[in-house]
This record gives C-alpha cells, sequence and structure tokens, in this order.
C-alpha cells in the first residue's frame, strides 16, 4: 500500500475500528489494537508507517503522546488522593526507583544485555502510563482506593521513566572514556527543572486566560492544543525527552486551579485522546519488523518478560507499601498490574538508535525486548485485571447501579424497590430536607449538588451505570442529562417526563438534549407524587414461561404506569416511548399500579365523611 492517503485511511479504521470491537465485546481496547496493527504491518504487509511517513514519523508520535499524557495529568487533582498520599507517594518514588534497580540488573544477567543498556532500559520500563491504565481502569471497574494508585502511578510515573533513562544514558557517557565532564549531566538536571516551570507556567497563564475572559469558548480547545504543543517542544527542544515532564505539570497544574471550564476541557480532551491511543498504537506495532517478532521468542526474552511479572514489579510494590496503610489484597492487586505502553515504545526505539550509533553491546535487543513486555503485559494484564479484581473483592461489578438525582416520595419509593431487588442505587440531592426521607426510609443517598465539580472527587461513580433525573424542574433534569452522557452514554441517561404545568419552557427538549424521557404515560414528578399519595402502589412481577409479556400487558390496568424491567442478566431496562423489549421468563417488571377497588371504596367513604364534617 504505497498511498499515504490509504495508509492514514487504514489507520483510523483500524484504530476506532480496534475500540468498537473492544467496547462491543469487552475486550482490552489496547490488546485489540496491538493485534490489528500487527496484522496489517509485519504479518500481512498491509503498510509500513515508518516508512511511509519517513521524517514525520517521530515527530508525530511524539506530539501525540504529549497531548495523550497531558489529558491523563488532567485528572490528577490533589483532592482526589486525601487519604492516599502515603502509599502514592511511595510507590511513584521508592516504588519506581526499586523497579528501576530490579529491572535493569534483571536486564543483564538474564536478558544479558550490557549493564549500560540494562540501566537505560530498566528506566523506559518502570512506565505504565495512561494509554494503558486508564482504558483498563474504564472496564474492570475497581474499588476507589486501587484505581486511583494505578491511574497516579500511570500519569505520574510515565515522563520519569523517560527521564531516568535519560539520566542513566548521561551516566554511561560521562563514565565512559570519551572525554566528556560534568557539564552535560548539570545541564540535564537544569533542564529538568525548566521543563517543570515551563509546564506550571503555561498551565497558570492558560488557566488565568480562560477565567478572565480572554479567551472565547470557541477558541478555548485550539488554544489548549497549541499551548501543550509549545510547551512540549520548547522543552524537548532544551532537552530531549523533558517536554514530558513539562506538559505533565501543565496538565497538573490546570487540574488543580479549580477553573469552572475545566470538565469540559477534560471531556474534549478525553475524546481526541482516545483517537490518538487508537491510532499511535497502530503506527507503532504496525511498524515493527517481522525479524523484531522473531527475535520476541528468544529465550533470553522470554525469561526476562516472565521475572518482571512475576517477581520485579510485585517485589518493589510490596517493598516500597510496607506501612502505607495498604491492604494485603490492594498491594496484591497493584503489584500485579503494570502494562507497558505508548511510552515505552516510543522511548525505547529513540533509545534503541543512539545506543547502537554509540556502539553499545546489546542495543539491537531494546526494540524486540520492549515491544515483548509491552505485548505481554498488555494482554496478561488486560485480561487477567477484572478477574484478580473480584477474587480479591476489589471490584464495584456486580448488578448495575442506578443513580437517581432528586429526593422525593417517587425517587424514595423507586429506589426502596431496586434495594429490594439487589440493584445498587443512590438518590442524590443537594437539600437535606429533602434527603430526609430517604434517610428515614433506609434509602442510601448521598447530600451533595450533582452539577458541582467537587462531587467527583467526593463520590465513587463507578458503582452507577445508569442515570435517572427526577427532580421537579424539568430545565434541571435536561441540564443533568446533558452534563453526564460522557460518563453514563446517551443509552443509559434518562428523565422524567416534561410538566405541562411546569414554568420552565423548553422547546424541543427531546431532540436538542440528551436524556431519554421515562415513564411517559406520567406528566411528571408532581403527577407521579400524587398518584402515590393517592394510594398507587409500586409492584414487583416476574415473568413466566406460562405468563408472557403480552399475558402481562394484557392483562395490567390502563392506569398502570409501566417503570422498568430487571433482566435476568441483572441489565436493566426503563420503559420508554420507543422502547421495543424483548422480555423473557425469568425477567421482573416494576410498575406503579392503581389502587384496588375495595381502596378506592374505602377512599371515597372517607371523603364523604370530611365533606359532612365541613
Amino acid at each position: 500500500m504505497d498511498s499515504l492517503l490509504l495508509i492514514l485511511m487504514l489507520i483510523a479504521v483500524l484504530g476506532v475500528g480496534s475500540q468498537w470491537v473492544a467496547w462491543k465485546f469487552q475486550l482490552p481496547a489496547i490488546v485489540v489494537m496491538s493485534i490489528a496493527g500487527l496484522l496489517a504491518g509485519p504479518i500481512f504487509g498491509l503498510m509500513n508507517p515508518e516508512e511511509a511517513f519517513g521524517d514525520l514519523y517521530r515527530p508525530l508520535i511524539s506530539i501525540a503522546v504529549a497531548i495523550i499524557l497531558f489529558e491523563g495529568s488532567l485528572n490528577l487533582n490533589f483532592k482526589e488522593v486525601r487519604g492516599l498520599g502515603k502509599p502514592v507517594f511511595r510507590i511513584v518514588t521508592w516504588g519506581a526507583f526499586l523497579a528501576w534497580i530490579l529491572g535493569s540488573l534483571t536486564a543483564h544477567y538474564v536478558a544479558g544485555l550490557s549493564l549500560a543498556v540494562s540501566f537505560v532500559i530498566g528506566g523506559i520500563f518502570i512506565v505504565t502510563g495512561p494509554t494503558v491504565i486508564l482504558p483498563l481502569l474504564r472496564q474492570s471497574k475497581l474499588k476507589p482506593t486501587p484505581a486511583k494508585i494505578l491511574k497516579w502511578e500511570g500519569i505520574v510515573v510515565d515522563p520519569f521513566g523517560a527521564l531516568l533513562a535519560l539520566f542513566a544514558f548521561e551516566i554511561i557517557l560521562f563514565l565512559s572514556a570519551d572525554g566528556r565532564d560534568a557539564t552535560a549531566l548539570l545541564f540535564f538536571f537544569l533542564a529538568s527543572i525548566f521543563a517543570v516551570v515551563l509546564g506550571i507556567v503555561f498551565g497558570k497563564v492558560s488557566g488565568w486566560m480562560f477565567e478572565s475572559g480572554h479567551l472565547p469558548e470557541f477558541l478555548k480547545s485550539p488554544a489548549v492544543f497549541a499551548a501543550v504543543t509549545a510547551c512540549f517542544i520548547i522543552a524537548d527542544e532544551v532537552k530531549h525527552e523533558t517536554g514530558l515532564l513539562a506538559v505533565t505539570a501543565m496538565g497538573m497544574t490546570l487540574a488543580n486551579l479549580g477553573i469552572s471550564s475545566i470538565k469540559d476541557m477534560r471531556h474534549f480532551k478525553e475524546n481526541i485522546s482516545i483517537l490518538l491511543v487508537s491510532t499511535v498504537f497502530i503506527l507503532l506495532t504496525a511498524s515493527l519488523t517481522r525479524d523484531t517478532l522473531i527475535d520476541v521468542f528468544r529465550p533470553e526474552i522470554i525469561g526476562y518478560v516472565l521475572l518482571m511479572l512475576f517477581i520485579v514489579r510485585p517485589l518493589s510494590i510490596f517493598l516500597s507499601t510496607i506501612n502505607s496503610g495498604l491492604s494485603l489484597r490492594e498491594k496484591t492487586l497493584v503489584g500485579w498490574i503494570a502494562p507497558r505502553g505508548i511510552v515505552a515504545l516510543t522511548v525505547a526505539s529513540y533509545f534503541a538508535t543512539i545506543l547502537a550509533d554509540e556502539g553499545f553491546e546489546g542495543a539491537s535487543l531494546v526494540t524486540p525486548l520492549t515491544f515483548a513486555l509491552v505485548f505481554s503485559t498488555v494482554v496478561v494484564h488486560g485480561f487477567s485485571i477484572g478477574w484478580l479484581a473480584k477474587k480479591l473483592d476489589l471490584s464495584s461489578e456486580g448488578s448495575p447501579g442506578v443513580l437517581i438525582v432528586g429526593s422525593n416520595r417517587f425517587t424514595n419509593s423507586i429506589a426502596k424497590v431496586m434495594k429490594e431487588l439487589e440493584i445498587p442505587t443512590v438518590v442524590v440531592d443537594s437539600s437535606w430536607d429533602r434527603l430526609n426521607r430517604a434517610r428515614k426510609e433506609g434509602v442510601q443517598h448521598n447530600h451533595c449538588e450533582i452539577l458541582s465539580e467537587q462531587t467527583e472527587y467526593t463520590m465513587d461513580f463507578t458503582p452507577y451505570d445508569y442515570l435517572l433525573a427526577a427532580t421537579e424542574y424539568d430545565s434541571y433534569n435536561a441540564l443533568v442529562c446533558s452534563t453526564f452522557l460522557p460518563e453514563f452514554g446517551r443509552k443509559n441517561v434518562f428523565r422524567l417526563p416534561k410538566q405541562s404545568h411546569s414554568g420552565d419552557h423548553i422547546v424541543d427538549i427531546d431532540h436538542t438534549i440528551g436524556g431519554k424521557e421515562v415513564f411517559v404515560p406520567a406528566e411528571g414528578i408532581e403527577e407521579l407524587k400524587y398518584k402515590l399519595k393517592s394510594g398507587y402502589v409500586l409492584r414487583k412481577t416476574t415473568l413466566t414461561d406460562k405468563y408472557s409479556f403480552e399475558d402481562y400487558k394484557n392483562d395490567r390496568d390502563d392506569e398502570t404506569i409501566l417503570l422498568f424491567i430487571l433482566k435476568q442478566s441483572k441489565q436493566i431496562e426503563f420503559f420508554t416511548e420507543d422502547m421495543d423489549s424483548t422480555s423473557s421468563a425469568g425477567d421482573t417488571i416494576v410498575s406503579m399500579t392503581p389502587p384496588s377497588k375495595e381502596f378506592n371504596k374505602i377512599q371515597e367513604k372517607l371523603e364523604e365523611k370530611r365533606n359532612e364534617k365541613s
């Protein structure tokens, strides 16, 4: 395939297609992308991106990695690690140092590399990175403590791995008999400090421009792209590989400034990051040669990978987290999960070239060794993280949960029924008065303003797959749905129907703002509350082979309001106007049914007595 346009098309299709296949079949996305790149590149020879892009290949990948790392560092708000500061600090310092030393010695004595080359790649291999960790965390639904530790380690250690490799290389050149003095080492440290300061300055200036109104909304995203690119290139021109440190510092600075537009920026950057991760992984794996793939199966390389998986990583985590407050189960999970990704591949390819140019023994093995470790860890950890988390009781997986916004008679009633059906449910509201009823009825609740940025640090959203906005304000419900579309997905965000008497006049809300309308026969929350007050009850009906969904629909009262179906698979289907349900035996239908005739007679008599007294 000679045409550059065709190669670009194939890269985009394979990258995005791999993400879709991973989502559809619940597979680790990085694994699917790696296989797709290998099939298109060295195996079937459909393309070789490195040859096709020529001199642009490495700069494009470097900038893409910088943007990915910046996007990841936008999630590093210090509020998130309150109570976890000690283990996180230990892992990104002592843990990284131990991993470097142990990994370097393993590369020398097992893989047969020279000490010089071993200490360079030992620094590279301490990285995990957001490109591999964040997709795994999205899929595995870990509990907050291990998830936060793995995320912080992956993002913070990423640039330090590249710097550690560069530091080792400078030390090697200094100790070698080539007449170098300590000036190069001093310059390395000064360049690293300069990169951090540069990132902080870029972050503060960007934040100030956003908040002071010096940038219009439509220019914010382009301006961030330009600033990240400039920050990375300026630092990298001063000293190669320090650009990663600069963009990480910039992202962390923005994340902790508390600016109001950071959430929108994060959503946009995440979408771009997913596209970049998809394409860059395809680029890197498709550019490998068949000789590199053959070298991967050398006994010394296989032995090195096994020791890195089962000895070096667990040992470095266990030693660095002694008396850190982590449980044995948490140490076991964190000590096992360490997939390497894009940064390891790109930095290793850079050092493979310069080590070979300097004549160091074993430099030719750096690329196959790196790919062997990257591919092995991505596959093994990608497929094992969910299983191990469940075994260690560190997974939030189970029945998909429901996050209900707004506490009132109706939402508390539906939350109680969900609790009886063992569906994880929480009712959130900003008013203690409204939550008082939920507290009295034993409904799990959370006092917070759901639209506040602070909420994402004080509340764990992991157990909840669906969102139901059910407050008294139609416009607020629509805003909540629109805000949480990126987190929950368009198919899993619902809101109550508009109230005919509401003062919120929203035109064509169904077509312009996310969130499907549910329980459509009812006219909003006030009618639902009134029906409950007048005797309506929530009922659960389980379908059988002899009593189908069609039978249920034929038997139900015309005034019955269908709420949702709990499938045998534990999935939830809320009733909407366009719902096309395929319910089967074992599914449970929850509905709000009118009071019985006997109840109506009692109500009529009570009403007559009230009238007589009046």
